[in-house]
């Protein structure tokens, strides 16, 4: 029996050619769990699928790998599509995966948690970085598509709630690979221009694929970024997406978003009403208080006779001035009293009544004193002061004590 010799690529070629005649190894559903998952600088995804009992080694190019909703991570159940073939060179088969789903929940779902984890630990979503909406907006610029049910919502009833504000429309795709940039570029237009006090943006509802748009990264981040206060409006009630979470406020229905963003007309006009009356009712209060204390004045029997005043301020200055002038001669008295008193004292005391008892008062010439003996010199010449008159004398002769 003589057997065949193959080379080692060609047995990889016949290998790979039965491989790719097998239809059902050409179009084929695997289900594992992601393993070894890296993606290189071309682009492509390589990764190992495995089980509880085996592995199998995967490829996703890099154009199929673009296609991705979601990120793929280690350990993440997946189901991949592709084919099944040898590459010739390693002499290892894999499969070439052109799709990869998550398995039991959807691609989409997973991209929605992803994405929001991923902007919670940023930042977007804080509460203290949202800004508030303008009271009384004067002009509101309504992002969505001009076309679909929500713009009509959104203008009837800002129309009949506050028809005072400007309605801008900057029309965009809502729906397709081209609304995230046209949405960003709307947000982004409205801020660059000043258009308006307030961003409205959102659609009507749909399906979570209608509505992805508003859960694309692009999108929250331009609606973060933006310095005019954002409200989302998109779908129904039970609808959340990632705008939601980004926007200064989210809005259950476009509808709902227009409700918040003014005020009621009606509502205005009863307040206004209502404070009217209340200010005239304050003001004719206070008319009255007003009245009440002139007529008080009115009766006041200053007011009635002002010269009753004057004399009245007459007697009392009458009054006044026989206190001050009785106070002020007793003053003088007690005063005069203490003078008299104090010259007795004075007059007891002066030098001249000790003279007039027969005692003189011996000075020298310069008028000092003399008290002793021992002061004067002989030959030295002395006033000699009597009670009447005086006696210049010579000292002819000094005795001391």
């Amino acid at each position: 029996m003589n057997a065949k010799i193959y080379g080692v690529t060609e047995l990889n070629n016949r290998i790979k050619a039965l491989l790719d005649s097998d239809a059902e190894l050409t179009a084929v559903f695997v289900r594992g769990e992601l393993s070894n998952y890296k993606i290189y600088p071309s682009g492509h995804h390589y990764f190992t699928l495995k089980d509880q009992e085996g592995t199998l080694r995967a490829v996703m190019f890099r154009r199929e790998a673009s296609k991705l909703r979601f990120k793929p991570e280690n350990g993440m159940k997946v189901i991949a599509f592709g084919r099944v073939t040898v590459f010739p060179r390693d002499g290892q088969y894999q499969l070439y995966c052109a799709e990869l789903s998550p398995d039991g929940i959807g691609e989409l779902h997973i991209a929605f948690e992803q994405l929001r984890d991923k902007l919670y630990k940023e930042g977007l979503f804080d509460k203290d970085r949202k800004k508030p909406l303008p009271k009384y907006p004067e002009r509101i610029a309504v992002i969505t598509s001009p076309a679909g049910a929500a713009v009509r919502d959104i203008i009837r009833v800002l129309g009949k709630r506050y028809p005072c504000a400007k309605v801008i429309v900057l029309p965009v795709r809502v729906q397709g690979a081209e609304a995230p940039p046209e949405i960003v570029g709307a947000i982004r237009y409205a801020n660059k221009y000043k258009v308006a006090d307030l961003i409205i943006t959102g659609r009507g509802g749909g399906s979570i694929e209608d509505l992805w748009a508003f859960n694309d990264e692009r999108v929250a981040r331009a609606i973060f970024e933006s310095e005019i206060p954002v409200i989302s409006a998109v779908g129904h009630e039970p609808d959340v997406t990632i705008a939601d979470y980004v926007a200064d406020l989210r809005a259950a229905t476009p509808s709902n978003a227009a409700e918040l963003a003014v005020p009621d007309s009606a509502e205005l006009r009863e307040t206004l009403l209502s404070t009217q009356i209340r200010a005239v009712q304050a003001l004719n209060r206070m008319i009255s208080q007003r009245r009440d204390r002139l007529m008080t004045l009115a009766e006041k029997r200053v007011m009635k006779s002002p010269l009753n005043y004057i004399e009245d301020r007459r007697l009392l200055l009458d009054h006044l001035q026989k206190h001050f002038i009785s106070a002020a001669q007793r003053i003088v008295a007690i005063k005069k009293e203490r003078y008299v008193h104090l010259a007795a004292s004075l007059d007891a005391m002066s030098p001249l009544k000790v003279l007039g008892r027969g005692y003189s008062l011996a000075q020298k010439l310069d008028g000092t004193v003399i008290k002793t003996a021992a002061e004067v010199q002989c030959g030295e010449t002395i006033d000699l002061r009597l009670s009447s008159g005086a006696l210049k004398c010579e000292v002819k002769e000094r005795f001391e004590a």
